[in-house]
């Protein structure tokens, strides 16, 4: 039993260059050409009688006679139509015949002809200018190039190709609903970037605003900050210039020495005044220094 996905490529394989698959592709029946139950069964290599295949789409013998007949060179160019007295199809045949019953009720008999380049006589004109132009291959390229536009005109979905009964011609038009949807869907989409760019772009704003901000108040804080410590540090250096004085003047009071003794232990007599200054500081700075800048800050 062949699988959903074999049965297509089967199918695909035979009819992808039929011109009546080119109306069927990209529409829902489509689908329904690749899911008929018969393609899970079916023998490549063997023909159907036309009860049988009748019996496959669920339409009584005469009905599809009656699409056969106008039909049949174009159904039977790769079948055998008539096995001891009765019509049989191959696999290609009954595709086609399928695709004919899956487009009569939108295109009709005339319809379908006119796709398939078939006249009033039942034949394929497009057989008759495939012949008559053998020898032109330069019609013939433009031929290929105008079939391969229209398909890709048709898979666009933005037009539909349905015959003119009055002029016997197929005539193209533009598909307005399709179009419609497909421009409201743009100017929704267009409109949505739009709002979504402005969104971003008030955010990028506001983060470069604070951003901004903080640059500036920690410029301010900077300044303020280095302003504060230069005047702290002079101040430090003030009270330790006074305490240094003091310190000196309280040793040279405390060590009354002799011109001798000055002269003999000079050395160890600053070491001793340096030490004794240092302490003095040490001692002092902290408590004059609170009360220096308490007096500064106002406190």
């Amino acid at each position: 039993m062949l699988k959903v996905n074999d049965a297509k490529e089967m199918v695909l394989g035979i009819v992808q260059d039929d011109p009546l698959f080119v109306a069927l592709q990209h529409t829902p029946l489509e689908e329904s050409l690749y899911n008929d139950d018969y393609l899970a069964d079916i023998d490549e290599t063997y023909h159907y009688t036309i009860a049988e295949i009748a019996g496959w789409f669920d339409i009584t013998d005469a009905m599809l006679r009656y699409y056969l007949k106008p039909f049949e060179q174009y159904i039977f160019d790769n079948a055998t139509p008539n096995v001891n007295g009765n019509i049989r199809l191959n696999l290609p045949a009954i595709l086609r015949l399928r695709m004919i019953l899956l487009l009569k009720d939108e295109y009709r008999v005339k319809g379908i002809k006119l796709l398939l380049g078939i006249d009033d006589n039942g034949q394929l004109l497009r057989h008759q200018i495939t012949a008559t132009t053998m020898d032109s291959e330069d019609l013939s390229h433009k031929i290929d190039v105008l079939g391969n536009v229209l398909q890709q005109m048709i898979q666009t979905g933005l037009f539909q190709i349905l015959p003119n009964e009055e002029q016997g011609t197929l005539q193209v038009n533009i598909n307005q609903e399709f179009l419609a949807e497909n421009i409201q869907r743009l100017s929704s989409d267009s409109t949505l970037q739009f709002e979504e760019i402005q969104k971003e772009t008030t955010e990028l704003k506001q983060e470069n605003e604070n951003l901004q901000k903080q640059i500036t108040e920690l410029q301010e804080n900077s300044v303020k900050d280095i302003v504060q410590k230069i005047r702290e540090r002079h101040i430090e250096n003030e009270i330790v210039s006074t305490l240094r004085t003091e310190a000196l003047q309280q040793f040279s009071n405390n060590n009354q020495v002799g011109f001798f003794t000055r002269m003999f232990r000079s050395s160890q007599i600053e070491m001793e005044k340096e030490q004794f200054v240092l302490n003095y500081i040490s001692k002092y700075l902290e408590e004059r220094l609170e009360v220096a800048l308490n007096d500064y800050y106002g406190k």
